[in-house]
């Protein structure tokens, strides 16, 4: 199965929100292949489904204040920072071509990661009854995804050279006392981002049945246009 990827490289959150909604909805009808894509965003805090408010440490206005946005998204899972540093991978897939198996599909994208870290000298594992990569008892990476019709949008966020202290501003995931780490803090030097994004490829294709054909931002933004102006 042929699955489309790009590199986006720094995208607002809203622009990538609704380009991923754009070519989720796409997929849904068939009008386009499986996607990957990979970026990072300017400071961002989201709130999933399942948000709770304490765990939002600080007013909208004093987000703000720091240069931080805040969006309530359809994705699963608490409340999440976003920011320079942090890759994201963001799959556009059919599921039920894996057996419409949603655990199935978290643990072999945590295992993506747990591969593609380990390129860079990290040790990195999943954490049973928890989402997400940890490195002993520090995440270093979060997952949330959002399934409609068997179709997911959203994803994971790699702490590749984020500035940790951002994190201050929530309850991470809504794990009270959770410590967030990162590669530059585990290895003492930052990857580029895009290396990151290449080191995910080859794990993502075994664990995601897929053959990646790699495809410039522009030519997906154009899917998606065609898509959205066909759907009138």
């Amino acid at each position: 199965m042929d699955c489309l990827t790009a590199h986006l490289g720094r995208i607002s959150y809203s622009d990538a929100l609704a380009l991923m909604r754009a070519l989720g909805t796409a997929r849904q009808r068939g009008e386009v292949p499986d996607l990957l894509l990979t970026c990072e965003h300017p400071p961002v805090v989201t709130l999933g489904r399942g948000a709770r408010p304490e765990h939002l440490l600080l007013r909208r206005e004093d987000l703000a204040a720091r240069g931080i946005v805040l969006h309530e998204v359809e994705r699963g899972g608490d409340v999440t920072y976003h920011g320079p540093g942090q890759l994201m991978l963001y799959p556009i897939l059919d599921l039920s071509r894996l057996g419409c198996d949603l655990h199935a599909f978290l643990r072999a994208l945590e295992r993506v990661l747990i591969e593609a870290v380990a390129s860079f000298g990290v040790v990195a594992a999943a954490r049973p009854g928890l989402t997400g990569v940890w490195v002993g008892e520090a995440k270093l990476a979060s997952i949330g995804i959002h399934v409609s019709r068997w179709v997911t949008w959203h994803g994971a966020a790699l702490n590749v050279s984020t500035d940790l202290d951002a994190f201050s501003a929530i309850v991470p995931c809504g794990l009270a006392g959770v410590r967030m780490t990162s590669l530059s803090a585990l290895t003492g030097w930052a990857p580029p981002l895009g290396a990151v994004a290449e080191a995910c490829h080859a794990p993502f294709a075994r664990h995601m049945a897929c053959h990646l054909i790699p495809t410039a931002p522009e030519a997906l933004r154009d899917l998606a246009a065609v898509s959205q102006s066909a759907a009138g």
